[in-house]
């Protein structure tokens, strides 16, 4: 009988022991994918139509170490002034954990953004672009990758204004700009 019992408190350990209930960018996405406030967009690495051929091989390593990009942004108005409030500072508490690395902040006063990642210098997994308008509301963009560094993202850019992007996939975040 103490054996079952064992098992039993064992089992529920680990079951429900190991479910990590501290916020992160994943849950807060997966929260607030379905949030009328919110939308909510994947990028897959499809959209880069380019020509592999005629790339550097920065820009090719670059462009293998890209996976997606996942966009969740807040569009403000009149009547989710506090929501918005709640949100940024909800946003703001998730990247305050150590393993969110920052690389670079800026404010102005109404405005600001920050460059985030998570992994060691040359191998990050994942930069987080966040950035904020009192008077319009927020966006926090995840690049995700393998084995990404900075140089990686400043070679995805140079990709990036080669490439015919296809704006099929970015029609979403087209509307929220429009309301």
């Amino acid at each position: 009988m103490k054996l079952v019992l064992f098992i039993i408190a064992l089992l529920s350990s680990l079951l429900f022991g190991s479910c990590n209930s501290e916020p992160s960018l994943q849950k807060y996405f997966v929260e607030n994918t379905e949030n009328k406030n919110f939308i909510a967009l994947d990028i897959s690495s499809n959209i880069l139509d380019v020509d592999k051929a005629k790339l550097t091989t920065a820009q090719s390593e670059a462009l293998q170490s890209f996976d997606k990009i996942n966009v969740l942004a807040f569009k403000l108005d009149d009547k989710n002034k506090s929501q918005f409030e709640a949100e940024r500072a909800k946003v703001n508490l998730i990247l305050k954990d150590p393993k969110y690395q920052q690389l670079m902040k800026f404010s102005s006063g109404k405005q600001g953004a920050s460059v985030t990642y998570v992994g060691s210098d040359d191998h990050i997994n994942e930069f987080v672009f966040f950035a904020n308008k009192n008077d319009a509301g927020f966006a926090v963009v995840r690049v995700l990758g393998k084995d990404m560094n900075p140089t990686h993202i400043m070679n995805m850019i140079s990709v990036l204004k080669e490439s015919k992007i296809d704006l099929e996939q970015l029609k979403p975040l087209q509307e929220l700009i429009k309301k």
